[in-house]
């Protein structure tokens, strides 16, 4: 039976831990050379109306890594770039390929796709949730700390698709989340009582310090987006308190790790100093997208 990946609530904690126990395997066996080819014959079309280097590359080498292949489809050389419905493009391309991966504006692009699709459709970005990238974070959590429960994950910054995600992953995992974010940038209502309904632990705090404070770990993510460009003045000015700088950091357990989705605007979101620190694992959660993403493919599709 046909299974989507568009949300982390696509999964539920059972399987969740065991995609992150695959993810863990996968990159083991990566780093010992031995091969792994488990998705041979398989293809995977990659739309992307976003451009990108981590969706991009981390899938790309994953499926190579698997024995499998994908297409790199831009909209604009594909019909759906003049005109063509989601909907006509996903029932052609389920003929074509085993899965889809899009990065979309629109996460009702994605949700559409994915009716009209026969074939596993992954989100692999939107404007309402990035669930690949938190599957990287929540392995990176667990290498430096072993369990997520309990683990307290200070979000400092805006409201955006990754803090969406995981406030969906905390309703899995026990994760003890902190959200900081400037009025009027919060994450979306209906997300966060979604998240609630579903066991999150989720605190607002007013200031990045206050979120900071006695964290394991903290996160922030860019806080002019792609599309967003145009707000980029008034978000600069939103934003201001709410750099990562190491006086934030201090406010941390001192064994607390910082964490960045990247592409980082050191900075503005956060400093020089901390992301080259020694408490970044920001090129741990980079590294982290092709191990947790080929473990999902494994499982879409093995």
């Amino acid at each position: 039976m046909k299974k989507d990946f568009l949300t982390l609530l696509d999964v539920d904690a059972g399987e969740l831990e065991a995609l992150l126990a695959e993810a863990e395997r996968l990159k083991a066996l990566r780093r010992e050379g031995r091969s792994h080819a488990l998705l041979q014959g398989k293809s995977l079309g990659m739309i992307f109306e976003k451009a990108s280097t981590r969706t991009r590359v981390s899938f790309e080498a994953g499926m190579h890594d698997l024995g499998g292949h994908a297409l790199f489809l831009n909209p604009t050389d594909l019909q759906i770039g003049r005109g063509e419905l989601a909907r006509d493009t996903a029932r052609v391309l389920s003929r074509y390929v085993s899965a889809v991966m899009i990065r979309a504006y629109k996460h009702t692009t994605i949700e559409e796709f994915a009716r009209y699709a026969s074939v596993p459709v992954i989100n692999g970005l939107s404007d309402i949730a990035h669930p690949c990238q938190v599957l990287a974070d929540l392995m990176t959590l667990r290498e430096h700390f072993s369990s997520l429960k309990d683990v307290r994950l200070a979000w400092i910054g805006d409201g955006n698709n990754v803090c969406n995600s995981l406030l969906m992953a905390s309703a899995h995992t026990g994760l003890d989340l902190r959200v900081a974010c400037p009025p009027g940038y919060q994450p979306p209502q209906w997300i966060v009582e979604e998240a609630l309904s579903h066991g999150a632990r989720l605190t607002f705090c007013k200031t990045a310090e206050e979120a900071a404070e006695g964290a394991h770990a903290i996160y922030t993510d860019v806080w002019v987006s792609m599309g967003n460009e145009a707000e980029r003045e008034a978000r600069l000015r939103a934003f201001q308190g709410y750099t990562i700088a190491a006086e934030i950091v201090n406010r941390a357990e001192p064994d607390a790790i910082v964490m960045h989705c990247l592409p980082a605007h050191r900075g503005e979101e956060i400093t020089d100093e901390v992301i080259e620190g020694p408490q970044s694992v920001v090129w741990d959660q980079a590294e982290n997208r092709l191990h947790a993403q080929k473990a999902l493919l494994v499982q879409l599709l093995h």
